[in-house]
């Protein structure tokens, strides 16, 4: 039912929790009245009363530089699109327990009304849950701190976390509606939950939080084919994943919507995402539009996921684990997804071919805009990184402790943490970390080792011990917590568990947080230009810019690490490949002085940085991890 015929007391009873948690106001009696309704028919959705076919794309505010949400929107509407999709992300809007942030990058609301500026109709999707190959599913770190609270189930403490933050949204996104004049068509309960669980009472109190904080217009659940079933909830229009065939998605959606539709396929793939390590995913554009014309001549909506991926930048990209038989598998910081439109918003050919075959099922009244000409790149002048200092020679405060204790336990989100023990010395002893969570760099006094890393079940290493009382350090890095399956429950990083030497259990350790989620502070120390440090080091310089363009910083001769520029932190870089490349945008970059830092674990010696007026996104070096150590 079209929120424009529920009658007026539902629609307050939906507003008072709202009012009462300091959330929305009540419309002034001269308000406007709703500018559009927008309902399930038999065979279609219906936008003010008229059969609707939404053509959508997906794309994350958070993985596109605020200043260029404008210009990719554009794009969206140039490839004949008229909704976009997009994720609500829990982690990134409440970093710590009740601290919300809506600012900047995070400015949700914003990213929605511009749509509705450009023309674009808006499909959101703020599920605390999201998958979305971010960190922990979107989950905030810090509900692994509260003893037996369990993420996507009826727990009483998760359901009270994720009704405050669901009330945070509401107060943001409810008013865009579009049965309250905004451009949001359809709400997201839940995020295919059936390929998780199948507690309906759990989807149940889902919608009902929903409606309590005030997303009173349409409701869906989105579900990949084999678990619709299982994540469907009575009563809302399911979606469907992953298939682009009309009778499968026909036959799917009447089994479980009383027989009727509208239809709608939730995420459409056209390529997929990267993980460290493996081959870079490209799938060519011909073997996707045939289905594409099928969807959308038998008259079905369809959301492409991705239309454009953009750039998971700092530390929020997740990872893939499916138990101890497999691997674990962070994803890489460029999520260019070989979608139609690149990692710097340009069109590809895929966007160009999807574009012909969406143009034939256009109204005749509305043509498709003018492509807007690619953005320039180019490559700068290679960079010299002489300022130095090294990582151990400037830490924060410590925090002690008998035994290793994890990032949660330390309330540090991303990042890194330095633990730090004195151990006795001489001769080769076999170091051992139980449960590495994710890649260590070990040193002897101050002077690397060897490397362990997760992803290569790698959690032993044999030390060769000077004589006498020994400085251990082992550096760890969380590459990622998991994002999708059962291992969401078991997401803790650092040490997770013990490490001994020599047989015997390593006590009283020291441990340095490391977040950085600002640019590293050792950076700003006084520098040093002679020497390359043992250990890790964090490089810096200056550099100056005629006039702002696309670019990438070139990292193939670099180890591992992260690149900040004038403050924003691009992604990590990791020499083994497939991304051999960080996108620097234009509009991240200043006309006359910038700054770049570079934390790199692996080559402190490297000073030379080379810019290139294109990506590397294919490019592996499988034996690089081992050369290093």
């Amino acid at each position: 039912m079209s929120a424009a015929h529920i009658p007026f007391h539902r629609s307050l009873r939906r507003l008072l929790p709202l009012l009462l948690a300091g959330g929305l106001a009540l419309p002034a009696a001269q308000a406007a009245p709703p500018a559009h309704t927008f309902a399930l028919g038999t065979e279609q959705f219906l936008l003010d009363g008229k059969p609707f076919q939404m053509i959508s794309g997906e794309l994350h505010y958070p993985r596109i530089p605020r200043e260029a949400w404008r210009q990719r929107l554009k794009m969206a509407k140039a490839m004949g699109l008229n909704t976009v999709g997009t994720y609500v992300f829990w982690n990134a809007h409440e970093p710590q327990p009740g601290q919300y942030d809506f600012s900047g990058n995070n400015d949700v609301a914003t990213f929605v009304k511009m749509a509705q500026e450009e023309g674009l109709w808006v499909v959101l999707r703020p599920s605390p849950y999201v998958c979305a190959e971010w960190e922990f599913g979107g989950y905030p770190y810090w509900l692994q701190n509260i003893p037996g609270l369990k993420v996507r189930s009826q727990e009483p403490q998760y359901v009270a976390a994720y009704r405050r933050y669901l009330q945070a949204v509401a107060k943001q996104l409810a008013p865009l509606q579009v049965n309250h004049g905004g451009p949001i068509l359809m709400v997201q309960v839940e995020n295919e939950y059936g390929s998780y669980g199948s507690d309906k009472a759990y989807l149940a109190s889902n919608k009902q939080l929903f409606e309590e904080v005030g997303f009173d217009g349409l409701l869906y659940t989105c579900d990949p084919v084999r678990d619709v079933a299982k994540g469907h909830l009575d009563g809302l229009l399911p979606a469907v994943n992953g298939t682009d065939k009309p009778s499968q998605i026909r036959k799917l959606v009447q089994a479980n919507h009383g027989g009727k539709g509208p239809y709608y396929v939730a995420e459409w793939y056209p390529a997929w995402f990267d993980w460290w390590g493996t081959k870079h995913h490209t799938v060519p554009a011909s073997k996707y539009t045939p289905g594409l014309d099928s969807v959308l001549r038998a008259g079905m909506s369809i959301n492409m996921y991705m239309f454009h991926g953009g750039t998971t930048r700092g530390f929020m990209n997740g990872a893939n684990y499916k138990g101890d038989s497999s691997h674990y598998e962070p994803q890489i910081s460029s999520y260019d997804y070989d979608a139609p439109l690149d990692e710097a918003g340009n069109a590809t050919p895929k966007f160009l071919a999807f574009r012909e075959v969406i143009a034939k099922y256009r109204p005749a009244n509305q043509p498709l805009p003018a492509v807007p000409a690619a953005k320039p790149s180019g490559a700068l002048p290679t960079l010299t990184l002489s300022a130095s200092a090294g990582l151990l020679d400037r830490l924060p405060a410590p925090v002690a402790s008998a035994t290793p204790l994890t990032f949660e336990a330390l309330k540090q989100a991303y990042g890194f943490v330095l633990y730090r023990a004195t151990v006795p010395g001489g001769g080769v002893k076999k170091l051992k970390i139980s449960d590495l969570r994710d890649y260590a760099v070990i040193m002897v006094n101050g002077k690397r080792v060897g490397t362990l890393d997760r992803r290569l079940r790698q959690d032993v290493l044999d030390v060769a011990l000077p004589a006498g009382q020994v400085q251990l350090d082992i550096l760890v890095e969380n590459l990622g917590r998991v994002n999708f399956g059962e291992y969401l429950l078991q997401n803790t990083k650092g040490i997770t568990k013990s490490v001994s030497l020599g047989g015997q259990e390593v006590k009283s350790w020291k441990m340095f947080g490391l977040p950085f989620d600002q640019v590293p502070a050792t950076a700003k120390a006084t520098v040093k230009t002679a020497g390359p440090t043992a250990g890790p080091a964090v490089r810096a310089t200056a550099f100056t810019v005629g006039q702002p363009i696309d670019t990438y910083l070139d990292m193939r001769q670099w180890g591992k690490g992260v690149v900040w520029v004038n403050g924003h932190n691009l992604g990590r870089y990791w020499a083994i490949g497939p991304q051999q490349t960080l996108y620097v945008p234009a509009e991240w970059l200043k006309k006359g002085s910038n700054n770049i830092t570079v934390l790199e674990l692996l080559k402190p010696e490297q000073t030379k940085l080379p810019f290139l007026d294109h990506a590397i996104l294919n490019d592996l070096q499988p034996g690089v991890a081992a050369a290093n150590d």
